[in-house]
């Protein structure tokens, strides 16, 4: 990536890494994020004895490590390889690359703009990180309407433009709960009341029929939570009626 962070990391920090030299005792590599150098002792490369460090690093791979011990003086970093599970090496591996998707949306303003990245990055992209903390916060918030970007107080054409690659881009995320919904009733007009009962005016809503008594309910958000609030309110809209029109009602996920 072009941003590198400014400053030392922190103590517990996961990194994304390339390894650039394998020692017989350490490996040293560079912070990808930073642009430091940093350190692995053979201990902290993989738990057990090591008989060939190579066996688990090689020159130019990246690897995602913890960051045990910093001297800011001597500007030396410590760092962790088997101290990285296997749910951080996934979340941080694709934090980095959707970083990176999101700088390739920069670049792509740079060509419009008949400029370079570093000038991109001067002029909006370090603002961005510094008031959101990444890029892809920034532009999440974007294409789902939840910042105009006036706080960072830089040119309006830029802003228009660099919203307008983001949305073309980047397709808002989509969160979907699927479940069955069970409703039955012994009434004359059953037909009537569980089309009332049916009726949902939400557009995050489908409801199809599968077969007497079940149908499929289909939720879709931007946010999970949200999702669940929905079907919440509605399971409790359609019990409501079920117990007023003394039909049966269940919904199984």
């Amino acid at each position: 990536m072009f941003y590198k962070k400014q400053g030392m990391p922190e103590i517990g920090e996961v990194l994304i890494c390339t390894v650039k030299r394998v020692l017989p005792d350490s490996v040293f590599v560079e912070l990808d994020e930073y642009g430091k150098e940093a350190m692995i002792h053979i201990s902290e490369v993989a738990p057990g004895r090591i008989r060939n460090i190579r066996d688990y690093v090689k020159e130019n791979k990246k690897v995602v490590c913890k960051v045990l011990n910093i001297n800011k003086i001597k500007g030396h970093v410590d760092l962790s390889l088997r101290r990285v599970n296997q749910a951080q090496k996934i979340q941080k591996n694709n934090q980095y690359k959707q970083e990176q998707k999101a700088e390739k949306i920069l670049k792509e303003l740079s060509v419009k703009l008949k400029t370079d990245l570093s000038t991109i990055y001067n002029k909006i992209g370090n603002k961005i990180i510094e008031n959101y903390g990444s890029l892809t916060s920034c532009f999440n918030d974007i294409i789902n309407e939840k910042t105009d970007l006036k706080e960072l107080k830089v040119d309006n054409e830029l802003c228009k433009n660099l919203i307008n690659i983001v949305k073309e881009k980047i397709k808002p995320l989509e969160v979907k709960i699927i479940a069955t919904l069970k409703f039955e009733t012994d009434a004359g007009n059953g037909i009537e009341i569980i089309k009332k009962a049916l009726d949902l005016d939400n557009n995050n809503v489908n409801l199809t029929y599968v077969s007497a008594p079940n149908y499929r309910l289909d939720v879709t958000s931007s946010d999970y939570k949200k999702a669940e609030g929905i079907i919440k309110n509605l399971q409790d809209k359609i019990n409501d009626f079920a117990k007023k029109n003394k039909a049966k009602f269940e919904l199984i996920r």
